[in-house]
């Protein structure tokens, strides 16, 4: 393929629109990815990704932002999480089921039962190639300000994941680390609702954070990989869609499958040369 042939996706204005989203949203998801690894919130993640739904169709009836009603269910659903589990018999998994399924069901009905215009379809898988310039400056200031925080707060954060009660006996502030990253987590949510949607969000929620952790071994590497292949990812998702004629943000998912299963062969391969020597 020449160069023109290559370059041919950067002439269109809706093709750069998807380009830069993609690089506004990959630091931050990628580099919370990586504590919601490490602190076995990937479910959660999944969870509040799907609970957005009434949210967003509550804020369309109401008229107000999307992302305003999708960052106030998240919200609701990772507090209900934590207190069903913490006032209940039932674990923290089962109590996740319960909550999103129970809230994805609920803006499913809500939609159907006004009526509304709103298109399902850019809200389960988004529509990356449809963002337009308001979506880009929210998707740009919540991305970017998500890894901010988390780039100069990663060892508090770090110790509070792996230790919390180490972590309060240090003088951190446990509290407002916990709730910080479920903040945080339900702002990468709502910058992804646009590009990616709900569906396939928890993607880039779980897979870079993954891989980095088959391939890195210190945790300050275990993050700029993940950013790195979140972006390499994202930005190969959406110039290969362009020639596939395929939706970015499936594609994106694709990709990101293909490398955790070349991760984990490789770290399946290293594994066994290690234990033959």
């Amino acid at each position: 393929m020449s160069v023109e042939a290559l370059l041919q996706p950067l002439q269109f204005p809706f093709m750069q629109n998807a380009y830069l989203a993609a690089l506004l949203i990959s630091p931050g998801a990628a580099m919370l990815s990586c504590f919601l690894v490490l602190k076995g919130w990937a479910l959660l993640g999944d969870a509040a990704s799907h609970a957005t739904m009434p949210g967003v169709v509550i804020a369309y009836l109401l008229g107000l932002p999307y992302g305003l009603g999708g960052f106030l269910a998240a919200m609701a659903c990772a507090l209900s999480v934590g207190f069903l589990a913490s006032n209940s018999r039932i674990k923290a998994d089962t109590a996740m089921g319960i909550v999103f399924s129970g809230m994805f069901a609920l803006g499913l009905v809500i939609h159907a039962w006004t009526g509304s215009s709103i298109h399902l379809d850019h809200i389960l898988f988004g529509n990356m190639l449809g963002i337009d310039r308001q979506e880009l400056l929210t998707s740009g200031l919540i991305g970017l300000g998500v890894a901010a925080v988390l780039a100069l707060k990663w060892r508090d954060l770090l110790l509070f994941s792996f230790d919390p009660i180490q972590a309060r006996a240090s003088g951190l502030r446990t509290g407002w680390l916990h709730y910080g990253l479920l903040v945080m987590l339900a702002g990468v949510i709502v910058a992804m609702l646009a590009s990616v949607g709900l569906i396939l969000a928890v993607g880039l929620l779980i897979a870079p954070g993954a891989i980095a952790f088959l391939l890195a071994r210190r945790f300050a590497a275990m993050m700029a990989v993940a950013v790195a292949v979140c972006l390499a990812a994202t930005l190969g998702g959406v110039h290969a869609s362009f020639y596939l004629d395929s939706a970015p943000a499936p594609t994106i998912v694709l990709i990101l499958t293909a490398m955790f299963l070349a991760a984990f062969a490789r770290r399946m391969v290293v594994t066994r040369r290690a234990s033959r020597a």
